[in-house]
């Protein structure tokens, strides 16, 4: 594979998902695994399945990936080995996280989230907030469901302590300016919390570039297995009390905030779905979906409602569209009888949805590297025969 273009048989060659009939749009939700994924869990369990901490060869060998893994995960989102930890998804994670800063709340502090977010987004902050008596707001989009920075703007005082955002919408694919957002949200005092479970299989993270101060994200939705991954900025770990057991280890810095023995097996899975985006690289990733994304966007038949961006310009390949007369359920049950997977509903996505007005959620359609316009040109033309 070339710096800027993907051999598409080698790509789709690596995975013994993508062999049979099936059009994977399902990636939003989880993505299929490269075989070498699947291999390293297995490897690992054959041959290093140990806990951490022993003087024998195969805790010893644990130890090794979790510092490989660690290693692996900062280069992966910019940021340094003490400042990235796992568990055993985002929203877990996001719940445990939230809980920690509510140590430094108090009755009254404020946090800000948006309408563009997945509840793992927005419902540990509710909680929270009943909890801890805080107050919590909500930024608005506007109608091509694109973030009011200006109603982020008019929404941030002296008591926001957190600006909780998503990096891209799993619903409708929108992109968020971050870096702008993150600079909003520190003019007030306030966190950057960056939701990166959809972007992540779709571009670069830079977390010192972005100036975000808690990011979280899925392995399991860029082409890894089931496990969630953080990062805190150093200044702001720092600063919280972990809830831990008593004897777990304070360093690194992450690793405080990891509860309980992680799941080993997938750490192994996780360092070969790095090395496999390593060998990609990510122009040519962009560049393709961008072509897909383009493809799609040309042929959408006359009948099929788009929600969101009209270009491939600020968006990722995610699309939720509505047909006249059938139920989002009906047209994705209709399209798996053809061979193509999509999904229905709200996808978690609660504010987006009643944002649109659409109590049945939309039929959700995401590309990804591995899609080809083989697949596109079957998508549309099925779309074309349920009109």
């Amino acid at each position: 594979m070339s710096a800027v273009t993907l051999d598409m048989t080698a790509v789709r060659a690596r995975f013994s998902a993508l062999a049979g009939p099936i059009a994977f749009f399902d990636g939003p939700g989880g993505t299929q695994v490269p075989d070498s994924v699947i291999e390293a869990i297995a490897g690992y369990l054959r041959e290093s399945n140990a806990n951490l901490g022993g003087p024998f060869p195969a805790s010893l060998a644990s130890d090794a990936l979790f510092v490989q893994a660690r290693e692996a995960a900062a280069r992966f989102l910019g940021a340094s080995v003490e400042e990235v930890g796992f568990g055993a998804n985002m929203t877990t994670l996001n719940f445990a996280l939230s809980r920690t800063l509510g140590r430094t709340l108090s009755a009254g502090d404020e946090i800000l989230v948006t309408r563009l977010d997945h509840d793992a987004n927005v419902s540990p902050w509710l909680e929270l907030a009943r909890d801890l008596e805080l107050s919590v707001g909500f930024v608005d989009i506007r109608d091509d469901c694109t973030l009011d920075l200006d109603d982020l703007r008019s929404k941030l005082s002296d008591r926001t302590r957190v600006v909780a955002f998503p990096w891209a919408s799993n619903a409708v694919g929108t992109l968020t300016d971050v870096r702008r957002i993150a600079d909003l949200a520190h003019e007030a005092g306030a966190l950057a919390w960056v939701d990166a479970v959809h972007y992540a299989p779709h571009g670069p993270i830079d977390v010192v570039a972005a100036n975000v101060d808690v990011l979280l994200c899925s392995p399991y939705k860029f082409f890894g297995p089931h496990l969630g991954l953080f990062y805190g900025r150093r200044e702001v770990l720092e600063r919280w009390r972990p809830y831990k057991v008593r004897p777990a280890p304070g360093e690194p810095l992450a690793h405080r905030f990891e509860t309980g023995t992680q799941a080993h097996e997938l750490l192994a899975g996780l360092l070969a779905a790095f090395a496999y985006l390593d060998g990609l690289g990510w122009d040519a990733v962009v560049e393709h979906e961008r072509d897909l994304g383009r493809r799609f966007l040309d042929g959408v038949p006359a009948g099929v409602r788009l929600h969101g961006v009209p270009t491939m310009d600020g968006r990722v390949p995610t699309f939720a569209l509505t047909l006249p007369g059938r139920s989002p359920d009906e047209v994705a049950s209709l399209l798996a009888e053809r061979e193509i997977a999509v999904w229905a509903g709200n996808y978690y996505a609660v504010e987006v949805m009643k944002r649109l007005g659409l109590p049945d959620g939309a039929v959700r359609v995401g590309f990804l590297h591995y899609n080809t316009t083989d697949e596109v040109d079957r998508l549309l033309a099925e779309l074309a025969s349920l009109v």
